[in-house]
């Protein structure tokens, strides 16, 4: 029985890891879903399965975090043999003997999980993982959901984009205090048909910006560290060090960009110095891929003409923070992922991949610790 469980949880659990003709049609239909997800969103499967990494076995002990479960009885149906046990709950040598861990990438755990494989993160960015030694000196296997929240984080930066270009903050000021404003008393507003974008990252969520922007009659330009390869509707794809070069000919500046040594302040002075006045800039990468101090100076000098924000530097950002109070600049507490569609992408292929690794199959979204994504 699993500790961290209420006797009829466990029973609950119990019923699922029996294999019955009802249990196997569900998880038939679960695969199909996965199937038809990997395509939709282009999910990189690994080239080998994993049974073939050295020290891979069909997990006994998987260790979740306490977010996980209430997709407990999931898991359980794609790993049936597997004794999955809430982090907090399981004893020392529980820990020392685990297999997997699904949402758990602490110091602490990883130090104490010396049969430990394989670490399933439940979101794209990794930089908090993989910051731990013991992933690189161990080799381990990790694993994230890059490509689940694009779509949602994609629509976001829209919003914001639309909302900022318009001056909608302006227009519901106005509505709250019930006054019509004249014509010609309000903001200049702008078309995004026939702007630039410039679309830092050009990963999942980046990808699914720029498929947007498009739509909408935008030139797309992007960056990637990976290289120069982009779908048609990028016009171009330049490397990291084409940033400055990219943004000077941008209207909108999106940051998808994952956290790492290399982009960690890349969103300085010197970048909005290079910018051209009017210039909008989004942020749904990481927030210390910007500094801070230099982001609210280019907004108060009216450089910006305005910044739309999911994630900042620090995270909660500040009561006292200047940026809650500038004029044209949107702030949402890193909740552009947060919808039912991503959130049941992501559970997806959580569950799916438990379900290949218990299998020994080729892994989804394996993440190249070295580069950090």
């Amino acid at each position: 029985m699993n500790r961290c469980l209420a006797p009829a949880a466990a029973l609950a659990l119990c019923a699922l890891a029996v294999a019955t003709p009802a249990i196997h049609a569900a998880t038939t239909a679960s695969s199909q879903s996965a199937a038809e997800l990997i395509q939709k969103l282009g999910l990189h499967m690994a080239d080998q399965p994993v049974r073939e990494r050295p020290g891979w076995r069909s997990p006994h002990i998987v260790l979740i975090d306490k977010e996980m479960l209430e997709l407990l009885p999931a898991l359980q149906q794609a790993a049936p043999h597997a004794k999955l046990i809430e982090v907090s709950a399981a004893t020392a040598k529980e820990i020392a003997a685990a297999d997997a861990t699904i949402g758990v990438c602490s110091a602490e755990v990883l130090a104490r999980a010396k049969q430990l494989q394989w670490i399933q993160w439940p979101a794209a960015g990794v930089d908090r993982c993989v910051q731990q030694p013991v992933l690189h000196e161990r080799h381990l296997l990790l694993t994230n959901l890059q490509r689940t929240m694009g779509p949602s984080m994609a629509e976001h930066v829209l919003g914001m984009m639309l909302a900022l270009s318009r001056h909608f903050d302006y227009f519901f000021k106005q509505q709250q205090e019930g006054h019509w404003a004249r014509e010609d008393a309000t903001p200049q507003l702008t078309d995004l048909d026939g702007k630039t974008v410039l679309v830092v990252g050009l990963g999942g969520i980046g990808t699914e910006v720029a498929r947007r922007a498009h739509a909408l009659g935008m030139r797309v330009t992007a960056t990637r560290a990976s290289g120069r390869n982009g779908p048609d509707y990028v016009s171009y794809v330049g490397l990291p060090e084409e940033l400055l070069k990219l943004a000077k000919d941008a209207d909108f500046i999106v940051n998808c960009a994952p956290l790492t040594p290399q982009t960690i302040g890349i969103f300085n002075r010197e970048f909005f110095a290079a910018l051209r006045p009017g210039t909008y800039f989004i942020s749904v990468g990481r927030g210390r891929s910007t500094v801070t101090a230099d982001l609210i100076a280019a907004l108060s000098n009216g450089h910006l003409a305005g910044a739309g924000l999911d994630v900042a530097d620090p995270e909660p950002l500040p009561a006292d923070s200047p940026l809650w109070h500038l004029p044209n600049v949107i702030i949402t507490p890193h909740i552009s992922a947060d919808t039912a569609v991503s959130q049941e992408q992501r559970n997806l292929v959580l569950v799916e991949n438990l379900r290949r690794y218990a299998a020994g199959e080729p892994m989804l979204s394996v993440v190249d610790i070295e580069r950090g994504y």
